[in-house]
Order: C-alpha cells, then structure tokens, then sequence
C-alpha cells in the first residue's frame, strides 16, 4: 500500500515536472535569447549566451517607438482594468450580497458573454468607436478594453464577496455604516485575493490583446506592442537578436506580475470555486 502511494506520487510528480518544463522552456529560450548575438543562435540555439548585454534592448528603445508602444500598451491595459475593476466589483457586490427580481438571470447574462466570441462584436464596436470620433486612438481601444473580462471578473469577484460573512454587514449597519461604507470599508478590504485575480487577468488580456488593437489604430503613435511586434517580425527576420528582444519587452512584464501576486490568484480561485 505504501509503495503504491509513493508511486503514485512520483507518477504525479513525474507529470507536473513535465508540465513545468514544456510551458517554461519557451519563454525561458526566447528571453535568454534575447542576449545572444545571431551567430550564437544559429549555431547553437540551446546554449547560454557567451555574455550578457543590454546594449540590444537599448538599441530596441533608441532606434524604434518602443518607449511609445510600451505606454500605449501599460496606458490601455492599465486604465481599462483599474475602470473595470471599480464597475464590476460594485456590480458583483450587489448580485452576491442582495436578493432582488431577476437576479439570478442578470448573473447568468452576464457569465454567458463568455460564449460570444469577440469577432462577431466587430462591426458594433468599430461602429461605436467611429461615432466617437475616438477612431486611430489609443483611448479608442481603451475604450473597448473597459468591457473585456466582464464575465470572468464577476465570476471572481462574486464568489469573493459571497466569501465575506454577511454579520459583518449587519454588524456595520448597526453601527450606523451606510450602504457605499459598508462595500468600500467592510466587503472591499476583504476580497483582495478576488480583486487582484481578477485585475490581473483582464491586465494580461488587454495588454496581450491585437485584434481590436489592430482594428482601431493606423497610426504608429498610437500602436500597442503586439502591433508593433507584428510588424517588426517580417523587419527582424533575419535579425533574431532583436525579434527576440521585441518578444521578451512584450512577455516579462505579465510574467513577472503574475509572479508577483501567484498566492492571491490561486487563493482566489480556490474560494471561487467553492463559493461560486
């Protein structure tokens, strides 16, 4: 029985240590690749670079709008998750904490947009952006990134908010909390683990985003960095040195936020999946 369970174990171990190797092994490749000269890729592509400069990044920067991308791309992925972040979380606050006619079914229409793929909302959304006057901007795309993530953020938030023992509430009322005290100063605190889940999802997916990015903006001013590095990959292929330093500006800041907040999320997500 012992040896079975030690089996077992190893037998799980065995596949997570796979797992880990084949969803790491690329990033890890294309950012320590990023510091090696052309020759040292091709000849050989597994090997660590023969030292380590950051004379390409800052030749990337110099030379190309990179500076420019980059806020475009932490400008609409930023302003549209701390704006989301503050609708949504008032919204699942009210559908878990409160008991009101249809309920229930504004819950479901709000988790069912999960189903509706984002081209078919095209001619909508670009038609709303043109009538703006907010077409070629990257406020334009913000615009449009404020609605991405709905549904799984209430998901989240809801089952946070669900989390927080109503006696609280009560407790709060009776000391004479009103309605907008009792979410910002009780329930808000309380949910961090949901919020940050939820905020770093949305910021991962806005600032990976290239559909609606390509779709609103023409201009290079007001390209994100996955426009750019869509046209930089036919500039820079022969130059791989600087394709996979492009890569690794537009990958390490989610790798590095996801890393940053990893306990959250997976607590978050734990409490969503018992709550919700």
């Amino acid at each position: 029985m012992i040896l079975k369970k030690g089996m077992t174990r190893i037998f799980l171990y065995a596949v997570e240590a796979f797992v880990l190797v084949i969803s790491a092994f690329p990033l890890l490749w294309v950012i320590v690749s990023a510091f090696k000269t052309n020759g040292e890729i091709l000849s050989d592509p597994l090997a660590l670079p023969s030292s380590i400069s950051l004379d390409t990044f800052a030749h990337l920067f110099d030379t190309y709008n990179f500076p420019v991308y980059f806020l475009n791309s932490l400008l609409a992925a930023g302003v549209s998750t701390v704006v989301s972040l503050l609708f949504y979380s008032m919204g699942a606050y009210v559908i878990a904490k409160f008991n009101f006619p249809g309920r229930r079914l504004l819950y479901i229409l709000f988790t069912i947009t999960l189903l509706v793929p984002a081209h078919s909302k095209t001619q909508p959304i670009f038609s709303l952006v043109m009538q703006l006057g907010l077409y070629d901007n990257i406020w334009g795309v913000t615009f449009v990134y404020l609605s991405m993530g709905m549904a799984m953020s209430i998901f989240i938030l809801k089952a946070g908010f669900m989390a927080v023992p109503k006696t609280l509430d009560e407790a709060a009322i009776v000391d004479g909390a009103g309605f907008v005290r009792v979410f910002l100063r009780i329930n808000l605190p309380l949910v961090k683990n949901a919020l940050t889940t939820a905020g770093i999802l949305m910021f991962l997916n806005n600032w990976n985003e290239y559909y609606f990015a390509s779709l609103l903006t023409v201009s290079d001013s007001q390209r994100t960095l996955p426009i750019a590095l869509a046209f930089f990959t036919s500039e820079f292929s022969y130059n791989y040195t600087q394709l996979f330093s492009a890569l690794t500006v537009v990958i390490l800041p989610g790798i590095i936020l996801y890393a940053l907040a990893q306990e959250k999320v997976q607590a978050s997500v734990a409490t969503a999946g018992i709550k919700g």
